[in-house]
């Protein structure tokens, strides 16, 4: 059984008294220790799906459904209260810039303290000393210094590991990073994805990434969910979707990828931008975009279908050669 499995996951809100699903029934599955990203333009749900699988709506009144099972706990049918139990000590989540995720009144060393006290039955001087041992895993320089010290005195890279700390403190079963290294200069970003394949091999928690970088994506990731205006459009091994992208959308965006040597004015664009959730077109939602479009993917959407080597894809193309 799947240390994760997520079917038919959806998430509706009123918009203007009128009913708005921007999340689409996504299914995926994860296994213990291993990393699946969650790539897509900005827009296309993927925040979206890592609040759902811990039960948050983006908005006040908004209905999650469908099925989340984590260690054989089915997550939705779970109180307020046992979730938040689950929240934090089993499912940790970075959010997406570190900036703004930490209180700028408080010592960094309280606010990593804070969680763990919260989870775990420890004086405060053993949090304290967990805390250290956590923040000299991560490689941070001088912990009982940095421990003092308040967010605006660290630099972005420093101030991501601590959010990062945070996470981990109480030894997480499932991380959940969303977009966290998209404030980070490149040096900083390649020190943040070397320290995210190190945790998930040493300690064998499941990480849940996502971002809209394929560079990071093909240097930690085991498996990769490209999602498209709140559907899920590909589920590939990482060398199958490099390799051999099946959806139009996975291989547009592959091909807007710069290489070293291209040609000046050669950088390729998906024209058009992805559609909100009050605006989506009938049928498949990136037909307006797509070059392969035909009268079918205008009114039908595709079903997520799995063709060979074990990839799923959601396009009319793969369902007709399989008919």
């Amino acid at each position: 059984m799947a240390f994760l499995e997520v079917k038919d996951l959806e998430v509706e809100f009123q918009v203007d008294k009128k009913p708005v699903i921007p999340l689409k029934g996504i299914s995926f599955e994860m296994n213990e220790g291993e990393v699946l990203g969650i790539v897509g333009e900005t827009g296309s749900g993927k925040s979206l799906t890592a609040h759902a699988i811990m039960g948050l709506s983006p908005m006040s009144g908004g209905k999650i459904r469908g099925s989340v099972k984590f260690a054989d706990q089915s997550l939705l049918e779970l109180s307020e209260k046992a979730m938040q139990s689950i929240r934090g000590s089993q499912i940790a989540f970075i959010p997406q810039n570190p900036m703004t995720s930490l209180d700028p009144v408080y010592r960094v060393g309280a606010q990593i303290m804070e969680g763990l006290l919260n989870h775990a039955d420890l004086s405060k001087s053993q949090a304290k000393q967990q805390v250290l041992d956590i923040m000299g895993k991560l490689n941070i320089p001088k912990p009982e210094h940095v421990f003092q010290q308040y967010p605006h005195e660290l630099s972005g890279g420093l101030k991501q590991r601590i959010v990062i700390a945070m996470g981990l403190c109480a030894k997480p079963r499932l991380l959940i990073a969303d977009e966290p290294t998209t404030a980070l200069d490149v040096t900083v970003q390649a020190q943040i994805v070397r320290l995210f394949k190190e945790i998930t091999v040493s300690s064998g928690i499941g990480l849940l990434l996502i971002t809209h970088d394929l560079g990071v994506i093909a240097q930690i990731c085991d498996k990769v969910a490209v999602m498209y205006a709140g559907n899920l459009v590909e589920l590939a091994r990482i060398k199958s979707l490099f390799g051999t992208p099946r959806h139009p959308y996975t291989q547009a965006l592959l091909n807007c990828i710069p290489s070293i040597g291209m040609e000046r004015g050669s950088l390729a664009a998906i024209h058009g931008n992805v559609p909100s959730a009050t605006d989506c077109p009938d049928g498949c939602p990136f037909h307006p975009r797509c070059p392969h479009s035909y009268s079918t993917c205008e009114s039908t959407m595709p079903a997520l279908i799995q063709i060979e080597g074990g990839t799923s894809v959601a396009c009319h193309l793969y369902q007709e050669k399989q008919e």
